[in-house]
């Protein structure tokens, strides 16, 4: 199925790499504008890696094509730049930001409702307060998932980052849950009787989310692999409760986007492997799954 594409907010979303537009840059229908600030700085993938990385993750397609494609689909029922709010819940780090970028320079500002690990730590309140904002009779595109590194050489759970020579864990709240869940059904986690801090309460409710996981996790072949997919799974459950509890402030209508980032080196585009792609219409019902159009 093919679908008709925006070309300046195409080319925006395409040109956006690790740093966020200004807001200013997009006033009303303005996103004309973006493409030109943004200096041509067009990232593709080799062939070569391209294929890396479908290998490691079928089904998954680079953040061009799925913006593209979701645009494409969206615009179909009425979203644009105007009248729809984009929401993201994705992880704290900054690689996140690039896809999230890509949304903004079609739709415009973004509500954050995520933190470590992609999780929606802004939960109901913060569901509630992004619906009110949401513009009247208008949209909500609503964007959701942990991320995940790989390296040229094809290593997941590794990426290369712009200006840093060390080949970083991605994600490293991500792997500092998995080790933590590892010592429990491992052995080696040291008993404590510290109640949970405060000051880093986000990193230890991914570890306690992500304890139902352990089998799978150590039954899995690549554990990095299958990493991101099981805390997606424990995302699942939080967004489903989040966007059913507030479906009542739903206005015209809220598309939920949910998958698997897939972040890659400063020289190529990132990917994305969509696992939900869902309609809400303004009563807050379910009522058509979106997910074949961009498959």
């Amino acid at each position: 199925m093919m679908f008709a594409t925006r070309p300046a907010a195409i080319n925006a979303a395409r040109s956006v790499l690790r740093l966020r537009p200004s807001s200013a840059a997009f006033g009303n229908n303005n996103v004309a504008d973006a493409a030109t600030t943004q200096q041509n700085r067009l990232k593709t993938s080799s062939p070569e890696f391209d294929a890396v990385v479908k290998k490691a993750f079928p089904g998954a397609i680079s953040n061009t094509d799925l913006v593209n494609k979701v645009v494409g689909v969206l615009e179909g029922k009425g979203f644009a730049n105007g009248n729809t709010l984009l929401a993201t819940s994705l992880c704290a780090d900054e690689l996140a930001r690039v896809l999230e970028d890509e949304f903004v320079s079609v739709y415009g500002n973004n509500f954050n409702l995520g933190g470590l690990s992609g999780f929606p730590f802004a939960g109901n309140t913060g569901f509630g307060a992004m619906a009110a904002h949401i513009p009247d009779d208008g949209f909500c595109l609503l964007v959701h998932g942990p991320h995940v590194g790989i390296c040229k050489n094809g290593q997941i759970g590794k990426v290369e980052r712009q200006g840093i020579a060390l080949v970083d864990n991605c994600c490293g709240s991500a792997i500092a849950a998995s080790n933590y869940l590892k010592g429990i059904t491992h052995g080696g986690a040291q008993i404590t009787a510290k109640l949970q801090q405060f000051s880093d309460f986000q990193q230890g409710a991914v570890q306690e989310l992500i304890l139902p996981f352990g089998k799978r996790l150590s039954d899995a072949e690549d554990r990095m692999h299958e990493l991101p997919y099981a805390l997606y799974d424990s995302q699942e459950i939080l967004v489903k409760d989040i966007v059913e509890t507030g479906s009542g402030g739903i206005k015209k209508g809220l598309a939920l986007l949910g998958g698997i980032q897939i972040n890659t080196g400063p020289d190529s585009d990132d990917y994305f492997h969509p696992l939900r792609f869902d309609y809400y219409d303004e009563n807050g019902v379910n009522v058509e799954s979106l997910l074949p159009s961009i498959q």
